[in-house]
């Protein structure tokens, strides 16, 4: 039997999160909920789950902004914006950032659950994100941005090394170039910076790993996160 899909709630109006909370209880979903922008933030980006449920208006950070922030670490991530904002601007604004549905206030909770089901049925070939990655030397836990070690031994991972691993593990299997970590998840105009930046980051995390086969050189591509099926011959 299927574990039930986990929903990532970002909604500061009380009574809409109790609500929503509810009833995606009552069809069999997990779920974690977020109260602001900044607790919105921090979920999103670290958080275990499946799809995303997004209020643009928020205290602290925007929903704009969570959404943006989610695009560059977890790009295959399902998401539905919820707001009251239902000009056409704001609806292309939020699709063009990459959300999947867009509903606009007042809306039905049987017409919210349909659409979660329709855009979760259209997710099953995107790469899942996962809050851990195993691999032979032990587990990399990207919540707590920590490797913890067969022997019992940790090493932290800073802020950035995990959303490189997160983004990297995202497209197993896919070269990733240098100019597109800069984009994607540096944020910078990969002219305005030195690709040897991502060089010295993926030194390092092989060193932290020590495991220098999970992140591979693919010769004139760039980087990639390699499941054990990785043919060596594409490394350096």
């Amino acid at each position: 039997m299927a574990e039930p899909s986990t929903i990532c709630l970002v909604e500061d109006d009380l009574a809409i999160r109790e609500a929503v909370s509810i009833a995606l209880r009552a069809h069999g979903y997990e779920v974690i909920t977020a109260a602001d922008g900044t607790e919105g933030l921090r979920a999103a980006v670290r958080a275990g789950y499946d799809l995303l449920l997004l209020d643009l208006v928020l205290p602290g950070r925007s929903g704009l902004e969570i959404l943006a922030e989610v695009k560059l670490t977890r790009p295959t991530l399902p998401v539905i914006i919820l707001s009251a904002l239902g000009d056409e601007a704001d609806r292309v604004k939020g699709l063009k950032l990459g959300a999947d549905d867009y509903m606009v206030k007042p809306y039905s909770m049987a017409e919210l659950l349909a659409r979660i089901e329709a855009v979760l049925r259209r997710s099953p070939e995107r790469p899942q994100d996962v809050p851990e990655l195993k691999f032979g030397g032990g587990t990399i836990d990207l919540e707590r941005a920590e490797i913890r070690f067969a022997d019992g031994s940790r090493a932290d991972l800073s802020e950035r090394e995990s959303h490189l691993l997160r983004y990297l593990a995202g497209n197993r299997g896919r070269a990733v170039s240098r100019e597109e970590i800069l984009q994607r998840v540096w944020r910078l105009d990969p002219s305005s910076v030195t690709t040897r930046t991502i060089d010295m980051h993926v030194a390092r995390l092989r060193d932290k790993l020590r495991d220098p086969e999970l992140l591979i050189t693919v010769r004139g591509k760039g980087y990639m996160y390699a499941a054990r099926s990785a043919p060596p011959s594409k490394s350096t």
